[in-house]
C-alpha cells in the first residue's frame, strides 16, 4: 500500500550485472580462441624458420620432448609402437598430414629415426613444425 505523500521513484535498470556477464563471455571466447591457435602437440620449444608456413590442421601429431620422450596425439608412446599406431589412425585412400613437433634441443638422429618410421606408413605426408622468428 502506498501513501499519497510518498514520491514515486523512477524505474532504473542496473547495468552492472549485465556488464559482468558480457565481460565473462568475452573472456571465455578470448581464452578458447588462444588455446585453439596453439600447436596441437605437447608444449615444446620449436626451432625458428623464416620460411615456416601454416599447414591445415592435422589429426595426427607426433611430439618429441627435450628429454627424448615421444607422444602421439599427446599420449606417450614408444618408438617401436609408433608406426603401427599411426597406421591405424591413417584413413585408407587418403593422404594424412602427420605433424612432427620436435623440441629444438632434441638430437637430430632421433628426429630422423621418428620420421623414418612415419614414412613407412602408406598415405602419410610429413610436416615439421617450426615457428616464425
Amino acid at each position: 500500500m502506498r501513501l499519497p505523500d510518498e514520491l514515486e521513484k523512477p524505474m532504473e535498470i542496473n547495468l552492472v550485472p549485465m556488464i559482468d556477464v558480457v565481460f565473462s563471455v568475452l573472456a571465455f571466447f578470448i581464452i578458447s580462441t588462444l588455446s585453439l591457435t596453439r600447436s596441437q602437440g605437447l608444449p615444446v620449444n620449436l626451432p625458428q624458420a623464416t620460411t615456416a608456413q601454416r599447414q591445415p590442421s592435422s589429426e595426427v601429431t607426433v611430439t618429441i620432448k627435450p628429454d627424448g620422450a615421444i607422444a602421439l596425439n599427446r599420449k606417450p608412446i614408444k618408438l617401436e609402437a609408433l608406426q603401427e599406431r599411426v597406421n591405424s589412425l591413417v584413413r585408407s585412400n587418403s593422404e594424412t598430414i602427420v605433424i612432427v613437433n620436435a623440441d629444438q634441443e632434441v638430437n637430430h638422429g632421433q628426429v630422423v629415426e621418428v620420421m623414418d618410421r612415419l614414412r613407412r606408413v602408406k598415405g602419410v605426408k610429413l610436416a615439421i613444425a617450426a615457428q616464425k622468428p
